[in-house]
């Protein structure tokens, strides 16, 4: 009996603080958990995603929401402000975006395959010359995988459609959207090949594995493929969507961090040790392609941040998504 009770003892302490350890399922706890997460890697995500502005997330939300209502007018930013000179970044993979945006170009030996389009000004200067500039045919541009339908992503697609014959990907919710919507500055797309979960779109020696991650739309996709570093493979995880621009309730909350843990899962599957997304905020992409101009032989790129990194970048996402969606209830 005294055994049994001194077990029972045991059992029952090591409930207790297994309880008083647990954290606590509020605003605080998630933000603190996603900054613990982020560290000094991921400062831009935790800044756009935990750290709320008047009137929500995403600034430019309400306009993307209201896209099918009206036509929207091209408005050209100063150049100044946003372009920039495209970069060779590791041996088959090159960065033709923006200050802001990205556009990546992943180059096989039976041609490009593009990931986004930028916004319709930025994409002939960056996308069309800035791979000419890189020794690059852009007429071999073969596939182009749009991450999401937003317009500084997908603008660029029929200009590329119509002058290469490239084929555009996008998943099958967003296709129904800007082809509603028909309001696209440069034009609308014509509808060509659907996303599939899972799916493998290879060319020539290169393969790009797509998953359907909806949620900051619905649907967004994001990637995992291989590049080259000196003739090293090496993985990349390719987030296709992070702010939270859409309706703020918790259905939306809850479809976003399922989606972000279902990536974060396939990039631990896949071993990835580089995180990419389509914004320079988030993978702080433009910075760090200046700075492969110092990169010594035998040195790390600073794209490559290792597999405990990435993973800690969708922790962030989802922790700061939980956070969100608990404000709700207070709003």
């Amino acid at each position: 009996m005294k055994k049994q009770f001194g077990a029972g003892l045991v059992i029952a302490a090591a409930i207790g603080l297994g309880c008083a350890h647990a954290a606590p399922d509020t605003v605080d706890s998630h933000v603190l958990a996603a900054q613990k997460a982020a560290g000094l890697d991921f400062p831009g995500t935790l800044a756009r995603v935990c750290v709320q502005p008047a009137g929500g997330n995403d600034a430019n939300a309400s306009a993307r929401a209201t896209r099918a209502a009206a036509p929207r007018p091209e408005v050209v930013p100063d150049r100044a402000t946003w372009y920039a000179e495209p970069m060779k970044v590791f041996d088959n993979l090159y960065w033709v975006g923006t200050k802001i945006h990205s556009s990546w170009a992943i180059k096989t030996n039976a041609g490009i395959i593009l990931i986004d389009t930028l916004y319709n000004y930025a994409a002939e200067p960056e996308i069309v010359e800035g791979l000419k500039k890189l020794g690059l045919d852009p007429a071999t541009i073969k596939y182009v995988i749009v991450t999401h339908g937003h317009g500084d992503h997908d603008e660029g697609a029929k200009l590329l459609q119509d002058k290469f014959g490239t084929h555009v990907i996008m998943g099958a919710p967003d296709w129904d959207s800007i082809i509603k919507a028909n309001n696209m500055p440069g034009g609308v797309p014509k509808r060509d090949m659907v996303a599939t979960d899972g799916e493998k779109l290879t060319l020539g020696d290169e393969t790009v594995t797509i998953i359907l991650t909806p949620g900051h739309t619905p649907g967004t996709l994001s990637m995992i493929f291989p590049v080259k570093d000196n003739g090293k493979t090496i993985m990349v995880a390719y987030s296709g969507g992070t702010a939270f621009n859409f309706p703020r309730d918790p259905a939306h909350f809850e479809t976003y961090i399922a989606s972000a843990k279902k990536f974060q899962a396939a990039a631990k599957a896949a071993g990835a040790t580089i995180l990419l997304s389509n914004h320079s905020e988030f993978d702080e992409a433009y910075m760090k392609g200046r700075m492969l101009a110092s990169r010594k032989p035998g040195e790390a790129s600073p794209f490559v941040v290792g597999a405990d990194a990435v993973q800690r970048y969708f922790t962030v996402t989802s922790e700061c998504a939980e956070a969100a969606k608990l404000r709700l209830k207070g709003s």
